[in-house]
């Protein structure tokens, strides 16, 4: 089912929301749309009647060498807003935030804003992920409740999805680049009064086995889809401290695998404990595993619904933010929330999933909301609510696109906690990503992080 027209909003769903039918598997209809109606990873292609939100066009924006280092070219830096949302405003664009960021709003009238600018949709995609989204429309399947993939091809799982598990999977398996990425990275947290800590900084490498070209069919079960190693190298209590995240397309068989390297044991150690609610090591305990992307590791804690599709303002393109000479720590890094002079917002279709915690599991969180962009899965902002159902914490990304690799990012996040006002925040004043040469065999293996230590 393909939903064009925007006049919808309001009269399927007084909360705005487009209504989505759900079933089993898509019709025969939607597998049609798909390369249509439909982009081949499920969005649509066509833009709102507002024109707010244009028609995706593939535009490539990538001019001259590839970049290797240094700071992005912003495509974009000469727009200005169109408008300013504050506390004072917020409720003729209710519709169109979710209640964490009005929760924001309300808490800072006087300080917090969203700076709202021309939407422009960057994502992009290589034409082999394209074909083999619209081969996973019937060919990708869930099992073992919902956390484990079979059958499904190196592109977006599910390009028309049918439930909220679909969804999460679409966020968990996007597609960044298929090759790896290196990048240099930095946490802060910052309490309410402004003052900044810094938690860890260090240098990242990022691969995804799951999209690695060499696959002819169907991604083997079980392959790993998010593989990831941090070597810290300051501040002085964190240096030579190694952390490696393996996750896997079998959540149920395999599960999250995580192992630390600490310098003062000289040892790798197996951290199965570094997932779900368990406080991030590197957030000063602002945020939980989790809450990393939105949303990172398995989704067998919650139930998920798909509630449907709206427009949301959710930050994009935020190459300024990749700017240190503009927005480096001091400019950035403000009391409660990021300066929004630094940050970007725009107006993006999204999907709405709701997660409830379920019955008997143990749960920092009960209740989550999730809002992921149609065209880039892991760009959005995700609510979370308490034990007793009240507005907790924020998380929110900031995206922006590695034209010259047909890439994506949004490795700069930050969860704001409603009920302290302080934030962590993931951030990197060195440019981000940048595409890498592959890695030996082991580098992203438990003797590889133990190969590697100080000795």
């Amino acid at each position: 089912m393909q939903y064009k027209n925007t006049k919808m909003l309001g009269s399927m769903f007084l909360a705005g929301f487009w209504c989505v039918a759900i079933h089993a598997a898509p019709s025969a209809t939607d597998v049609k749309e798909l390369g249509a109606g439909l982009l081949p990873w499920g969005a649509t292609k066509a833009g709102n009647e507002a024109k707010t939100i244009p028609e995706y066009d593939g535009h490539d924006y990538a001019k001259g060498e590839p970049i290797k280092s240094g700071i992005r070219p912003d495509p974009f830096a000469n727009e200005k807003p169109l408008f300013t949302i504050t506390a004072k405003n917020m409720a003729e664009h209710a519709d169109q935030l979710s209640d964490g960021i009005k929760a924001m709003l309300q808490k800072y009238p006087d300080r917090y804003r969203l700076d709202i600018y021309p939407t422009h949709r960057t994502k992009v995609y290589p034409q082999w992920v394209q074909d083999n989204s619209i081969k996973n429309a019937t060919a990708c399947k869930l099992d073992d409740g919902n956390l484990k993939l079979q059958g499904c091809y190196a592109g977006v799982p599910f390009p028309v999805p049918k439930d909220g598990a679909q969804v999460m999977w679409n966020h968990l398996i996007r597609y960044s680049t298929s090759g790896p990425m290196e990048g240099r990275f930095e946490s802060y947290v910052v309490d309410a009064s402004g003052r900044v800590t810094l938690q860890a900084d260090g240098a990242a490498a990022y691969y995804s086995p799951f999209f690695d070209q060499k696959w002819d069919g169907p991604v083997p079960e079980g392959t790993d889809y998010f593989t990831f190693r941090s070597d810290y190298t300051a501040p002085a209590r964190q240096s030579g401290e190694k952390i490696l995240t393996l996750d896997s397309t079998d959540m149920h068989g395999i599960g999250d695998r995580v192992w630390q390297y600490l310098p003062g044991q000289r040892r790798v150690k197996s951290s199965p404990d570094l997932t779900f609610d368990t406080p991030s090591p590197v957030s000063g305990g602002s945020q939980t595993m989790e809450d990393v992307r939105l949303h990172m590791g398995s989704i067998s804690r919650f139930d998920y619904k798909l509630v449907g599709k709206k427009e949301l303002y959710i930050p994009y393109n935020s190459f300024k933010m990749l700017d240190s000479a503009t927005c480096g720590v001091a400019t950035l890094m403000k009391p409660n929330f990021h300066n929004p002079d630094c940050t970007r917002w725009e107006l993006h279709r999204v999907w709405v999933v709701e997660a409830t915690r379920k019955p008997g599991v143990r749960h920092l969180y009960s209740k989550k909301m999730f809002y992921f962009d149609e065209d880039a899965p892991d760009a959005g902002v995700s609510d979370s609510y308490d034990g007793a159902g009240k507005a907790y914490r924020v998380n929110v990304v900031f995206p922006y696109t590695m034209f010259e690799e047909k890439g994506f990012s949004t490795d700069m996040m930050t969860t704001y906690d409603l009920q302290t006002g302080i934030y962590g925040s993931g951030y990197s004043s060195h440019g981000g990503w940048f595409a890498a040469p592959k890695r030996p065999v082991n580098y992203f293996t438990a003797d590889g992080l133990s190969a590697s230590g100080v000795r």
